[in-house]
């Protein structure tokens, strides 16, 4: 097997209390790059002190870009990978080696297995591939916000390593308030492109901005080099979750039905349309488009999956529409399967005495 030199390359700015862990994470790397963009606490000194090699430099105005490009410029120019991660991520052991197992001299980039997030049982509820490992030379990090590596050499090489795994800690208490500024300047200055529209609208979403958001996702599904399916249909759900917010239910609707037809092998858009249903007390409905979800066993891996389609919410929501149905035998095995995956929430476990009862006065 041949040996490469491996460099792990981030930036970092007020992330102390990830500098230890981080590290210990990617020493299976020959070097360590960190671009400091103003730190006022000891993640310099931390860093430093576990050998990683440190520039500071504060960015002005901010951009993830140009940030990313800068912390890839510290990387040493004879290094054969470049792999870049940010402090709140942890490699599972052993990384290096199924990296130098796949990587051959054709490779320019690696994509491999990213857990986004946990649930409260420390079970993977956002998992899909990112592609951050790269050839030395040839890369550049494009878009202020949600940056990409851009290959400028040619036509990419790329493998998938199933054996490297990269797991998400984030700081819940950290800003993202620049977000919606960045994307909409990157919006400005590349309006043609699908991703960072969609992305904007989401983020519109996020903020309340109903409004912003139906008209920039529509603006999403209308652009020529948006083909891609599962993000065609959420620009969709995101519109109906707007028109929710707005109390607009036929609109709602109109667009939950344009998202099943859009992607009907993904369950989000069912259980969407069932929640809708719900919150209008049609559960013969929410039954009919849970029960459709259900015959999906599995998404595709990707960032659009989102965890309260495979969670316990959607035997919740079943367990309850047949209680409203007069189903009690139903009511109570869908309510049961809701606490074999959230055992000791206390609604539920209520719910269940109430279904108990309804069953017995029923056998009297």
């Amino acid at each position: 097997m041949k040996k490469y030199k491996v460099c792990v390359y981030a930036i970092a700015k007020q992330e102390e209390k990830f500098v230890n862990r981080w590290v210990a994470s990617m020493k299976e790397a020959d070097e360590i790059y960190v671009l400091d963009t103003g730190s006022t606490d000891n993640t310099v000194k931390l860093l430093e002190e576990n050998g990683v090699h440190v520039t500071q430099k504060e960015i002005k105005p901010w951009r993830f870009d140009v940030a990313r490009n800068m912390s890839l410029d510290l990387v040493c120019d004879d290094a054969d990978i470049c792999v870049c991660t940010d402090l709140d991520e942890v490699f599972t052991p052993g990384w290096r080696k199924a990296l130098e197992a796949n990587w051959n001299e054709k490779t320019t980039r690696a994509r491999y297995d990213y857990n986004w997030s946990f649930d409260e049982f420390q079970n993977p509820a956002v998992n899909f591939y990112i592609e951050k490992i790269h050839k030395r030379h040839g890369y550049v990090w494009t878009h202020p916000v949600h940056e990409v590596l851009t290959y400028t050499l040619g036509v990419e090489n790329r493998i998938t390593i199933d054996d490297i795994t990269l797991n998400h800690y984030p700081d819940q208490n950290k800003s993202r308030s620049s977000y919606l500024p960045l994307l909409e300047l990157s919006v400005k200055e590349k309006p043609e492109d699908d991703r960072n529209v969609h992305y904007l609208g989401r983020e519109y979403m996020y903020y309340g901005k109903w409004n912003e958001c139906i008209d920039t996702l529509i603006k999403h599904l209308k652009l020529k080099s948006a083909t891609w399916l599962d993000e065609r249909c959420a620009s969709m759900r995101f519109i109906a979750r707007a028109y929710q917010a707005l109390n607009r239910y036929d609109e709602a609707e109109m667009w939950l039905n344009k998202a099943i037809l859009e992607a009907p092998y993904l369950r989000e858009p069912y259980v969407e349309m069932a929640i809708l249903n719900y919150r209008q007390k049609d559960f013969k409905s929410v039954i009919k488009y849970i029960n459709e979800a259900l015959k999906i066993e599995k998404n595709p891996k990707s960032y659009i999956n989102e965890p309260f389609c495979y969670d316990f919410t959607i035997y919740d929501l079943l367990s309850i529409a047949y209680f409203n149905e007069n189903d009690i035998n139903n009511a109570l095995k869908y309510c049961n399967i809701a606490i074999e995956m959230k055992p000791n929430d206390e609604r539920l476990l209520k719910n269940r005495e109430i279904i108990n009862e309804a069953k017995n006065k029923k056998a009297d």
